[in-house]
This record gives C-alpha cells, sequence and structure tokens, in this order.
C-alpha cells in the first residue's frame, strides 16, 4: 500500500488523429521495451478496449444502446534519481460514456523520498500529485488489468468520483514495519487538495448548476495489517474531505458546502487458488445551502461488496461480487427520499444493489480479456447524485454486460 490524495485536471479533447497517436507510441515504446525498462528509467503503458451496454439507466448513454465507450489508454514512467529519490507520473485517456466525462488526465505525478530503511522499518514521502492507495483496491483501479473487475464494486469506487479519487495535489507519507512475530503494518496519511473541472462538476452535481465546485482540503489515513505466513489482510481507511459551491450570477442553486466523510475496514485473503475481498463502508454526506440559502441536509450512508475469485486455470480465472448500499441508513427502502421529493425523486434511488458474475482469459502473458454481468438495483451510483434524474433511470431494476480486451508492456 502507498498513500496520497486526489485530483484530476481540465482533460484535452483528443481528435481521432491524437487517440491514432497515442496508440503508436505506446506499440512503438513497447518494441524498445529492453531499453526503456533498463535503469534508472522505467516506462510502462496499457491498452484496453471493450463494448458495454447498460438497459434501463444512463450509466453509459442517455439513448441505453450498445456503446463501444470502454477506452482506457495509459502511459506511466519512473526515473531513480538516485538511491533515495524518485520521480513517478502516470497519464490516462479514458472515455467511459456518463461514468466519467472522457479526455485526457495526469493520475500522478511525484517525488518519493525514501528517507529510511533497515530491517524493521521504512519511511517514505511523496510530494506532488501523489496517488491515493489508502482503500483496498486504490492502487489498481487506474489499471485496467490489475483491478478485479471492469466495473469496480460502486459502494466503494463510484466512478463518479473516480478523478477525485485516484490522485491528488499535497503530501503522504507511508510507513511500513515488518516483524517476524507480529507481522507486517503499513501505515498510510496524505493531506492536499483537489482542482475540480467544469466537465467533473457536470458528472457529479449535474450540468443545471452553472456555477463551480472547489475541493477545498483531502484528509486520508489507513493502517493495514497481515499477520505471519499468513494469506489474509486486513486493513482500515478514512477520508475527510470538504467541498464548496460557488454559484454563477445567473444560477438556479445557491453558494453552499459539502462535506464527505468515509470509513471502510476491509479484509484480503489470498490463497493458491482462492481469493476473498471485502469492504464495509460507512459515509457522511452533509450539504449546507446549495438547493435553498436555508437547506440543510445530514446522512449517514451505509454498505457493502464481498468479492470472491477463483483460479480455474493458469489462464483462466472465474469471479462472484456481490454489494448493497444504503444512502441513508435509516432510510434503506428510499420512502423517505420519495416522500421528501414530493414523489419527484423515486425510492430506488435510496439504495444500489449489484450481483456480478464475471470471467477473465489469458491469451498470453500481456493480453487479456474481461467479461462480467451485472444484475443492478437502485439508482443511488448513477450520475449526478446531487440532482438525480428520474428521467432518463425510471427502472428499479437495470442490467450491464461488458466485454474488454487490454494489452500491457
Amino acid at each position: 500500500m502507498l498513500t496520497s490524495l486526489n485530483l484530476m485536471i481540465r482533460p484535452a479533447k483528443l481528435s481521432n488523429a491524437y487517440l491514432g497517436a497515442l496508440f503508436s507510441l505506446c506499440f512503438v515504446f513497447n518494441l524498445s521495451a529492453a531499453e526503456i525498462k533498463s535503469e534508472p528509467l522505467q516506462i510502462h503503458g496499457f491498452v484496453a478496449q471493450g463494448v458495454i451496454d447498460a438497459s434501463n439507466s444512463n450509466f453509459i448513454n442517455n439513448d441505453e444502446s450498445l456503446s463501444f465507450e470502454l477506452t482506457e489508454i495509459g502511459l506511466n514512467a519512473s526515473y531513480q534519481l538516485n538511491d533515495d529519490f524518485r520521480i513517478a507520473g502516470q497519464a490516462v485517456y479514458l472515455n467511459g460514456g456518463n461514468r466519467y466525462h472522457p479526455g485526457l488526465r495526469l493520475d500522478y505525478l511525484l517525488l518519493e523520498w525514501d528517507a529510511f530503511h533497515n530491517e524493521a522499518w521504512q519511511a517514505s514521502f511523496y510530494v506532488g500529485r501523489v496517488k491515493n492507495n489508502h482503500w483496498l483496491y486504490s492502487s489498481t483501479r487506474d489499471i485496467p488489468f490489475a483491478r478485479p473487475s471492469i466495473i469496480n464494486p460502486q459502494v466503494t469506487y463510484f466512478d463518479g468520483f473516480r478523478d477525485i479519487a485516484v490522485g491528488g495535489d499535497g503530501a503522504a507519507v507511508k510507513i511500513t514495519y515488518s516483524n517476524d512475530d507480529l507481522g507486517e503494518f503499513d501505515f498510510n496519511f496524505s493531506r492536499g487538495e483537489s482542482a475540480i473541472s467544469d466537465e467533473q462538476a457536470d458528472v457529479n452535481i449535474g450540468e443545471q448548476a452553472l456555477g463551480s465546485i472547489d475541493h477545498d482540503l483531502d484528509t486520508q489515513m489507513s493502517l493495514y495489517w497481515r499477520p505471519s505466513y499468513s494469506q489474509w489482510q486486513i486493513g482500515l481507511s478514512s477520508n475527510d474531505s470538504s467541498f464548496s459551491y460557488k454559484s454563477a450570477v445567473v444560477d438556479s442553486f445557491f453558494d453552499s458546502d459539502f462535506i464527505f466523510k468515509l470509513y471502510t475496514v476491509n479484509a484480503l485473503y489470498e490463497g493458491e487458488f482462492w481469493q476473498f475481498s471485502a469492504e464495509l463502508v460507512q459515509e457522511r454526506l452533509a450539504i449546507d445551502g446549495f438547493y435553498s440559502p436555508e437547506f440543510q441536509r445530514d446522512e449517514i450512508g451505509q454498505g457493502y461488496y464481498a468479492q470472491a475469485r477463483y483460479q480455474i486455470e493458469r489462464y483462466l480465472s472465474f469471479t462472484l461480487r456481490y454489494e448493497r448500499f444504503y444512502v441513508n441508513k435509516n432510510d434503506k427502502n428510499g420512502s423517505e427520499l420519495e416522500q421528501n421529493s414530493g414523489g419527484l425523486i423515486p425510492a430506488y434511488f435510496g439504495f444500489h444493489n449489484d450481483a456480478m458474475i464475471g470471467l477473465s482469459y489469458d491469451f498470453s502473458s500481456n493480453f487479456r480479456m474481461n467479461a462480467e454481468y451485472h444484475w443492478m438495483q437502485g439508482a443511488a451510483r448513477l450520475s449526478p447524485v446531487v440532482q438525480p434524474d428520474p428521467i432518463a433511470n425510471d427502472s428499479k431494476n437495470w442490467q450491464v454486460w461488458a466485454i474488454q480486451f487490454m494489452y500491457w508492456f
């Protein structure tokens, strides 16, 4: 595990020519991998393309049609300045339909200082646009072939917050302690802020809000423990974030403050053939203003997911996952939400359930196909979350299937 913060940059729109050039660039790098991967410079990349379909929702697009908006292209590099300092960064192009806006991102660009290490202790510091590794799959959610599925568990890894949650501007520290009797401990701390583009604001609060939103401060901590000679790992994490909305001169919404707090407890088991993972989540969302100057909302949401993966053969694996999330732990069926909105927001916007089955097949050591099917219920994890869209999402039950091919070097 590492540490980190959260941020995104304003995306650049890519033409077909530019996108083609980026594809070519990735393969050129691969052809010269022997030279590139020599010390002190390391360069790696990935290209992933797939097809996805989401019925009865605007999860991918507004017309519910079959879509090829399942594109991920990434290039990451690191340079070892000396024994103690290293520079690392990653840029990606994403197109995921309504899950997040299409464009180019700088996920992270950081300076790492290996400040101290001996047989038991290691301390490292990071500054710049550091990467978030606090949650169980934070360090792999941005890499198609490393994460557990095409669509991550939305209870923790909500796609609408992807760009805010992957990396951010600030500083972080990671301290590791290893003991033959006690096991291995990882402590991570990070603090900073994020810049949110207009496109990212549209994904989360809706296009009707014409003002700007700022990520004022973000503080995260996590602690992981792996007992000696054990295949289990247990972790805790916390996230304390504050946002502010500044209304436009002509706007339907008002200046406001948002407080978001997230706490997780997770467990991971890695055996020879089986892998089990689970995360329990509790989050607090408080809103002061926005809908009206006097509006106030303060709710505690809860959720979890449990996942099992079985390695059938060296090249073939099978995954099952089930997740549940409630926007308000005291209103799990959403009836109060519908009543308080005067019937404008259906009750199923108060929860999100997902049952997933997936398959992964490796054609070679760096070429893979993932396929998965989701049975979804509820609309609590559909964008925009601040202004729900019951017209585009008029069904309590909906399904998603996706197939994605990925190549990496």
